[in-house]
């Protein structure tokens, strides 16, 4: 099970987050979030997690951003992968003209089962066969819907839906309301490939709790016995 700690504003906060296990970091780009993070400060604890014995994969979340403009950060910042949490078009993730194709993924907030599936259809790539550092990518990410908020609502998602997908969609990434308390029972039910988590792990937004960052990194992966 892998798991991504997302809304890291700190070089502390993320240094917790690797020292318990995570798999991916995440980064905000959006300023309208209570979770965004500046260039210039994301590149700083970027150079220190790289100069590290092992770093894990680093991914910028953005939101209605432009193909280019997500390269350019991707590049300035130093991470491996865009998560787009917008209104972007499929080109973005899955047409080789893309400067991000091969190095990004979708994040959706469907309604329903019939919405989730004809999105994922359009978005979701083949995440088995690209990997950063050994790790495999994800090929879609699923978050709790709302009408307006962007993800990091602390709401509980669908996870009966979420297991419909994870049979049929390898690579899929499981967020929405997730904590250290409900990450293995929702590991259990829907068996995705990875979960992420950002305000279930805070202790105030963009601030991390160290014990609940390692409680839940823990619990995530030892919900299912190794097979």
């Amino acid at each position: 099970m892998k798991v991504k700690i997302c809304g890291l504003t700190n070089l502390k906060d993320a240094q917790t987050a690797v020292s318990a296990g995570a798999d991916y970091l995440g980064f905000i780009f959006y300023p309208s979030s209570k979770r965004s993070v500046d260039i210039k400060t994301a590149k700083a604890i970027v150079n220190t997690l790289r100069a590290a014995p092992s770093c894990p994969v680093l991914v910028g979340v953005f939101v209605n951003e432009t193909g280019e403009r997500m390269a350019e950060i991707l590049a300035e910042v130093g991470l491996d992968l865009a998560q787009l949490s917008g209104e972007e078009v499929p080109f973005l993730v899955g047409d080789e003209r893309s400067p991000i194709c091969g190095r990004s993924y979708k994040a959706l907030r469907p309604a329903s089962l019939a919405e989730a599936e004809a999105d994922a259809e359009w978005y979701a790539v083949d995440g088995n066969q690209l990997s950063v550092n050994g790790i495999q990518l994800p090929s879609l990410l699923i978050d709790t819907y709302h009408p307006t908020l962007r993800g990091g609502t602390g709401e509980t998602g669908d996870w009966g839906m979420s297991a419909q997908l994870a049979q049929t969609i390898p690579g899929l990434m499981l967020a929405g309301g997730l904590n250290a308390d409900n990450v293995a029972e929702a590991v259990r039910q829907v068996r995705p490939f990875a979960v992420d988590v950002a305000s279930g792990v805070e202790a105030s937004p963009g601030q991390k709790d160290p014990e609940l960052v390692r409680a839940f990194i823990r619990n995530a992966k030892t919900a299912v016995p190794q097979e």
